[in-house]
């Protein structure tokens, strides 16, 4: 993933977030649940008292790790990559990246390791940002300026980017049917429904901040 100095740089706030809105995508009858980069395990905490799932966590911030470990099963103070040999096999129901993806440099190997700890109809969860947000593409179109911020989009700790048409693809690569693709948290100024009017709906993907998707591992007969 990111280096830890700069995720110790984050804005206060960022690794509380309990992300409610993907709540929603958590498919019902999970019972085991991984959250991968969770933070201070506000999002897994919180399904944990809404439906009794048992969840573990995968956490790089010492700090966060140890908060989240107040709240779920088993939290791993490591990467991604780092904690995999210390995950059981065919263990979890879902597995949860909420906007964990785009800090890695191998998104693709993330995706394809974690098929080993999930169970036979496992599913993952993940919320993606889109780099074709308003925020990012009005200041290419207009100012043909890219600019890193502490947060958003275009997080200074992001390294990979993605469209809806590149996050089906990345996921159709690798076996995965895509149950569920939904831009969210989208916001429409008076400016920005001005830009799609003028460019005719072309650019409607770029209301939404995130996708959020559900994808299961296609069985292989």
């Amino acid at each position: 993933m990111v280096k830890k100095s700069a995720i110790m740089q984050k804005p206060e706030g960022y690794f509380s977030e309990e992300r409610e809105e993907m709540g929603s995508f958590i498919p019902a009858g999970v019972g085991t649940l991984l959250d991968v980069g969770c933070g201070e395990g506000g999002f897994s905490g919180g399904l944990i008292k809404e439906r009794g799932i048992t969840a573990w966590g995968i956490e790089p911030d010492k700090n966060s790790a140890k908060k989240a470990g107040k709240k779920l099963r088993r939290v791993i103070n490591s990467d991604f990559f780092g904690a995999l040999n210390r995950l059981p096999d065919k263990h979890f129901d879902c597995a949860v990246f909420n906007d964990v993806l785009e800090h890695m440099y191998d998104p693709v190997s993330a995706l394809t390791l974690i098929k080993k700890k999930l169970k036979e109809n496992g599913v993952v969860v993940c919320s993606i940002p889109n780099v074709l947000h308003f925020s990012v593409l009005k200041r290419l179109l207009f100012k043909k300026d890219w600019k890193y911020e502490p947060f958003g989009v275009l997080d200074e700790t992001h390294i990979r980017f993605f469209t809806k048409k590149s996050i089906i693809r990345m996921f159709e690569s690798l076996d995965y049917e895509i149950i569920t693709i939904k831009g969210i948290n989208a916001h429409i100024s008076i400016k920005n429904m001005a830009f799609l009017i003028a460019t005719l709906g072309y650019f409607l993907d770029s209301r939404y901040l995130q996708y959020a998707v559900v994808a299961r591992k296609k069985n292989k007969s």
